[in-house]
């Protein structure tokens, strides 16, 4: 619950303000990157299944089980988090009926319930605050009202009501008046007029009034509560009819506030807050002061201000031209809501996080400052994000927002940033993008945060999303930067994908691979092999991994005639290891996967032509290690199938008598590849294990493995005795018709490994 008795009268503010960014940073660090506490799990986790945990009453909301009952600190906290995740519904909501909940402070902040249900729900406990703020229109003001008053408790001791953009239909009767116990109020952005201010002004315990952006012409009744009034929040109040000598008339009686804001749209030109600033005899006891957006405001005038009320902690002076001069960092103890730095920039987007006019000009600033950034700030991100998350359909917030995102993480700062801000932030890109679908630059932002490794690899995002809107910006045909970049994206998020979703992707899987493939064709045929081609035969590489629906479409696309293309232009081996990858579905670096075109039975036969065979062929004689091990694979997995081969079956023999003789001359299966060869799962290997027919074939596959066991023991070993590999090395060390080499290197993984193995289990070694 959020208290605005008096802002900027926190402890923190006696703090220096490099010490305050510094701690706040030091703080943000410490909360994103703690785990959860166990409250907020165990909530999350009853939230999550609180369709099956609770009954269904008569009328279709849900009842929880009779023996439940929730002390009033869990109930409050349990309410909020069902808020914040958007669960709070007619349905849920009535979970709050009966006494096993016991509620004081009652957030339904956006929520979209109706009247009976928030009656029902709320308003027989003894509540002391609420936020209704932005309530969906199910839920008037007046209907909101009428509950409280329902209930003479909360009459007498209701003390916070917050109401934010809140429906009142016509001629309907505001019943603040009734809600004695009253110490704080915000009627922002509603329809409040003069007649409700006077009402108000007559409640006797008030303190905080905010009557931003209402219809309120006079404010003269505020006279009625000089002598209790502590905080004043009239911001945008643009249907005053009332003169500038009245206003202040009006302020120089309310002798008690500690907190005055006058803000204002800077478009307005608004020239109260110049006025005011030349009084003397006006707010004694001011600590606060928020004159943002105010007109020919000068550094001179507010320092006088200040300087005749020592005691101010807090001046606001975004939008103005005010804030520049040394004596507002000078200043012990004041904080300062402006433009000039990034400390001001913070505190800014801190105070303004529900005002969008404010939060634009905030970002704005903050994009200039952070542009050459070279300092990871979190604390800032995370007020970018809270100003995102404020203002989902505020296309400049949005879009400001993104740029500064993206300078918040650029390069390396990314690192020293918590992974779950990061992914906050992530998910709030992409819900912009839902949000504003044709804005061009917003997507390129997005797009452009994507090309961060750490975000990428590290942090929790919905990839499947992410792949889908990748692939349809890489088909749009981009300037060639940005085409780049979305190829390089979408061979990582590939990887990222399993196989059930990549198969969803259906219409942009089949365009992505048509563009990936015309881009290599294009840079075959201009005989350049730059880094876009490298990325784009990575991409699809991996997009067909595991996906017959891929290997199909790359089929269909003419791409074995273009990867034959390339290999004839290109001796590079990097360009040849990726070929053959694509060919053999042997990955490198981060790939885990495995199946290729050539474990695809029904696209096997389309591999075995003349010129597939005869490139294999050749490449398996590479002087580069990984080239002539992915071209091994490749034989290995055509040969050890004998049907595509009927009518070439003497080229089968050859290719095979080749393959082993190769595999005699290459070092040790523990030797060093210049790429690291990684797979998912051993099992396309165990029918290769199996055909003791073509040693050749089960020599390549144990050397394989004998390869990354060596290079990874941990993952691997516990791979082999999970997938019951074991006893397949077990059966060829003991076949009395095994290859010698082949018993050998089986021997070799069973012994060498051995206590690796048995640090999942037993096996029954031969």
């Amino acid at each position: 619950m959020v208290h605005f008795l008096h802002p900027g009268l926190s402890p923190r503010n006696i703090v220096p303000p490099d010490a305050q960014k510094d701690a706040l940073g030091w703080c943000v660090v410490q909360e994103e990157a703690s785990p959860y506490s166990l409250v907020n799990i165990c909530l999350n986790v009853l939230i999550a299944n609180l369709e099956k945990l609770c009954s269904e009453r008569s009328d279709g909301t849900l009842c929880l089980p009779e023996h439940w009952s929730f002390p009033q600190e869990v109930a409050d906290r349990f309410l909020g988090v069902m808020t914040w995740q958007g669960k709070l519904t007619d349905r849920t909501a009535s979970i709050f009926q009966g006494n096993q909940m016991k509620l004081k402070l009652v957030n339904i902040q956006k929520a979209k319930i109706s009247t009976a249900a928030f009656t029902k729900a709320f308003c027989h406990h003894k509540v002391i605050e609420l936020d209704a703020t932005a309530v969906h229109t199910d839920l008037p003001i007046s209907d909101i009202l009428s509950g409280l008053c329902s209930n003479s408790w909360i009459q007498q001791n209701l003390r916070c009501l917050l109401l934010d953009s809140t429906s009142i239909p016509q001629d309907s009767r505001l019943l603040f008046g009734q809600l004695t116990g009253l110490r704080v109020l915000s009627v922002f952005n509603v329809c409040f007029h003069s007649e409700d201010l006077a009402n108000v002004s007559q409640l006797p315990k008030l303190e905080s009034l905010d009557i931003s952006n209402t219809l309120v012409t006079n404010i003269s009744a505020l006279l009625t509560c000089k002598d209790r009034l502590k905080s004043l929040t009239m911001h945008y109040l643009k249907c005053l009819t009332m003169t500038k000598p009245q206003i202040l008339a009006v302020i120089r009686e309310l002798k008690c506030l500690l907190h005055l804001d006058i803000s204002d749209h800077r478009q307005l030109k608004s020239d109260l807050a110049f006025h005011l600033l030349q009084q003397k005899d006006i707010l004694p006891n001011i600590v606060s002061l928020d004159i943002s957006g105010g007109n020919y405001i000068t550094d001179g005038a507010v320092e006088l201000f200040i300087q005749q009320r020592p005691a101010m902690q807090f001046v606001g002076l975004l939008a103005t031209d005010a804030g520049y001069s040394d004596f507002f960092t000078a200043k012990q103890g004041l904080r300062v809501a402006g433009g000039a730095n990034v400390t001001q920039i913070s505190e800014a987007l801190s105070r303004y996080r529900n005002r969008s006019c404010f939060m634009k000009e905030a970002l704005y600033r903050l994009f200039t400052e952070t542009f050459s950034m070279q300092v990871t700030m979190p604390a800032i991100l995370k007020l970018v994000a809270v100003g995102m998350r404020n203002h989902p359909l505020d296309l400049p917030v949005q879009f400001t927002a993104s740029a500064c995102a993206l300078n918040l993480t650029r390069q390396g700062l990314a690192r020293g940033m918590p992974v779950r801000l990061l992914s906050e932030v992530t998910c709030l890109l992409f819900k912009a993008l839902k949000n504003f679908p044709h804005y061009q630059q917003l997507q390129k932002n997005c797009l452009l945060s994507l090309t961060n490794s750490r975000i990428l690899v590290d942090v929790p995002f919905d990839r499947f999303d992410a792949a889908k809107f990748v692939m349809r910006w890489l088909c749009k045909h981009e300037n060639p930067k940005m085409q780049t970049m979305a190829v390089s994206i979408t061979s990582i998020l590939a990887l990222q994908l399993s196989p059930e979703q990549t198969a969803q992707l259906k219409e942009e899987l089949f365009m992505a691979v048509k563009e990936l493939l015309a881009i290599v064709k294009q840079k075959t045929t201009e005989n350049l092999d730059d880094v876009t081609l490298l990325f784009t035969l990575k991409a699809l590489w991996n997009l067909t991994d595991e996906s017959p629906a891929a290997c199909n479409h790359f089929m269909e696309n003419q791409g074995l005639a273009i990867f034959i293309q390339v290999l004839e232009t290109f001796s590079e081996s990097a360009i040849q290891s990726k070929v053959l990858g694509l060919w053999a579905f042997y990955h490198l670096i981060t790939s885990r996967r495995r199946n290729n075109i050539a474990e695809v039975r029904e696209l096997s036969s389309k591999l075995v032509t003349e010129d597939v065979v005869k490139h294999i062929s050749n490449l398996l004689h590479s002087k580069e290690m990984e080239v002539s091990y992915f071209a091994a694979g490749i034989i290995a997995h055509l040969t050890s199938d004998k049907q595509p081969w009927m009518t070439h079956d003497l080229q089968r023999s050859a290719l095979l008598q080749d393959l082993y003789a190769t595999i005699q001359n290459w070092p040790s299966s523990s030797c060093k590849m210049t790429a690291l060869v990684t797979y998912r799962s051993f099992k396309a290997f165990f029918p290769l294990l199996s055909n003791f027919s073509q040693p050749a074939v089960q020599l390549w596959a144990l050397w394989a493995m004998y390869h990354v066991c060596s290079k990874n023991p941990s993952k691997y070993c516990k791979m082999l005795v999970e997938e019951e590999g074991l006893q397949l090395l077990c059966d060829i060390q003991e076949h009395s018709e095994a290859d010698p080499q082949a018993q050998q290197i089986a021997a070799s993984i069973l012994e060498d490994f051995r206590m690796h193995f048995m640090n999942y289990q037993r096996p029954h070694l031969c």
